[in-house]
């Protein structure tokens, strides 16, 4: 059985390796690729140095509208999800193909089984050979699943959750979550991680940009969207928007009509 709890982890495992090349690499994840076809709400990848598929799970290829992985294999993100998305995921990976860097739990739009918009966590690391070079990226995508009504603190945290989408609009304090929760800030950190997969902070995010993406599909002005969304300041919005999306607003509104 797959223990979805250490997905994350899964291109850090690979990496760890430190494969001759990206081939030797490919070899040896042959005989584990069919397991991650039974992972419905994730989406798996390994990118060679121009961003193009080299491994992709079922699930991802299903949400780019494919039946099988074959046609996914040598394009790139820009090729195969829409234009609301595609170049985002691109021009990220070439990030970390060329700078290097890490991703880790970043808040984004992803498409999930429907094709229509929704929100997970992603994670992308480069992939070194035994020289140290970069050889090509591994990384997946975990949907933000409904949150378990099991756990002891759901209910505290649903009335948080539920503050928040009322609220979003104005000015939400830490002590406001902590007062709602009757919890101390480290249990109500650690408790959203578990029950939500995401920081106080990141639900504030989440719902405020979940209605400013609704907004910009209207005729509404940018600058009215970012205050209906609770920011005073345009351009505070506009980096927190880029910042979760990867697209300005206007980039954001402009990809979502064509």
């Amino acid at each position: 059985m797959i223990d979805s709890a250490q997905l994350p982890h899964l291109p850090r495992a690979i990496a760890a390796h430190s494969p001759h090349d990206i081939n030797s690499l490919l070899a040896n994840m042959a005989p584990i690729t069919p397991l991650l076809d039974c992972i419905p709400s994730a989406v798996f990848f390994i990118k060679d140095l121009q961003a193009r598929y080299l491994i992709a799970n079922l699930t991802l290829a299903q949400r780019c509208g494919f039946k099988n992985i074959r046609p996914l294999l040598g394009k790139t993100s820009a090729e195969v999800f829409p234009a609301l998305l595609g170049p985002v995921y691109t021009e990220q990976d070439q990030r970390v193909l060329h700078q290097g860097i890490t991703l880790k739990g970043q808040l984004e739009l992803h498409l999930y089984g429907s094709r229509e918009p929704g929100w997970c966590l992603t994670h992308k690391l480069p992939l070194h050979g035994h020289d140290g070079e970069i050889i090509g990226m591994a990384g997946i995508s975990l949907d933000l699943q409904a949150a378990r009504d099991t756990h002891p603190a759901y209910e505290r945290l649903a009335a948080v959750d539920r503050y928040i989408r009322e609220h979003y609009s104005e000015a939400i304090r830490l002590e406001d979550l902590t007062r709602i929760a009757n919890l101390s800030i480290a249990q109500l950190e650690r408790y959203c991680k578990r029950i939500f997969h995401l920081t106080p902070r990141q639900m504030i995010h989440k719902a405020r940009l979940e209605h400013a993406s609704r907004l910009l599909l209207t005729e509404e002005p940018i600058t009215d969207v970012a205050l209906q969304c609770g920011y005073t300041d345009h351009s505070a919005f506009s980096r927190q928007f880029k910042a979760l999306t990867g697209l300005s607003p206007r980039q954001f509104r402009q990809n979502a009509l064509r």
